[in-house]
């Protein structure tokens, strides 16, 4: 009896060049730039019945991601993923928990890396059934590697369904951005995937003055407390930039960030805003693991700076439009836009 399964078209593309792209850089030693291969996807959905979303449904769109993802590749059924023997090599942990590397030195000290990937709900709220809703989700690294079990995985938790009231939705294309910012089709049910490499954000000159705009809550700590609208530093904004970009491309690439990780943090420190426009935005999302309210609340709002104070930290702060920043970064959090 033959055990081979016919698998999705999406998982069996898993094999075509695009999806095993090289994202090793070239160069022989570290860069003192970061580089971050990335691609941003877009996956378009029909509700198939009404439902209703948070404001902010990053949670929701993790959770069923993770249960469908889980239920899609373990093999093992182990209840927790270390113990098991597959816990190096399975796509479940690599993409959902991380694990560093045990030979990695002073990285054995955290317990998970971050996410290879972020994701940006569309709308919230109530929909009818035939609402249009979409889902973008950014790869970073080697993450895009595995593009087509998360656009199964994905397929299989809307079919199941979402939200409140677990409302079902239906696929029907996943398109991938272009580096000019248009969207082009890769994918639809039954044809096969076919995504483009993904690129290396390549920061412009750095403006004379511009402003960030958070679009989702930003969770920073400073002094071991949330930072406040009226607490906010430019320097603790950029600390966390550098660590969480310095960690996503040790974990996801091949070429992990070498710069004086000490020395730029101190220089962050002494930028100061031309003016902060901010507010304290508060959000609660529910934890089914905890079956508990957990308070996401964040700084919303506008930050002025002058470009000639940046220039050292100019291709970090480029490069976390695609990151986001902050606590809750992998479900949509910490979301900001520069307007130059």
């Amino acid at each position: 009896m033959s055990l081979r399964r016919r698998q999705p078209a999406a998982v069996a593309s898993a094999r075509t060049p695009h999806a095993r792209a090289d994202l090793k850089t070239p160069a022989a030693t570290p860069p003192d730039r970061p580089v971050l291969p990335l691609a941003v996807y877009r996956l378009d959905f029909t509700a198939l019945d009404p439902l209703r979303l948070p404001a902010y449904a990053g949670s929701a769109w993790r959770g069923v991601f993770g249960h469908a993802l889980k239920r899609l590749v373990c093999v093992t059924r182990e209840p927790t993923c270390p113990p098991c023997l597959l816990y190096r090599s399975c796509i479940y942990p690599y993409l959902f928990e991380t694990p560093p590397d045990p030979a990695a030195g002073k990285l054995r000290k955290y317990p998970a890396g971050p996410h290879p990937y972020v994701l940006r709900p569309g709308a919230g709220g109530a929909q009818p059934a035939g609402a249009a809703l979409d889902l973008e989700v950014v790869l970073f690294g080697h993450g895009n590697r595995h593009l087509p079990y998360l656009i199964h995985a994905f397929d299989r938790a809307v079919q199941r369904g979402i939200g409140q009231d677990s409302g079902r939705l239906e696929l029907r294309q996943v398109a991938q951005q272009t580096p000019d910012g248009g969207w082009q089709p890769i994918y639809r049910p039954g044809e096969a995937l076919q995504p483009a490499p993904p690129f290396v954000p390549k920061p412009p000159p750095c403006p004379e003055r511009l402003t960030v705009l958070l679009e989702t809550p930003l969770r920073l700590r400073l002094a071991e407390k949330l930072m406040g609208a009226d607490a906010f530093q430019f320097g603790a904004l950029f600390a966390n930039l550098l660590r969480r970009i310095s960690l996503l491309t040790t974990f996801h690439t091949d070429a992990p960030l070498a710069v004086d990780f000490a020395g730029l943090s101190r220089a962050g420190q002494s930028v100061q805003p031309r003016a902060a426009r901010l507010r304290w935005h508060e959000w609660t999302r529910h934890s089914s693991r905890q079956d508990a309210l957990i308070p996401m609340g964040g700084l919303v709002g506008e930050i002025e700076l002058n470009g000639a104070d940046l220039e050292p930290f100019w291709p970090y702060l480029w490069l976390g439009q695609w990151t986001h920043a902050g606590k809750g970064a992998v479900m949509g959090l910490g979301r900001y836009r520069l307007l130059v």
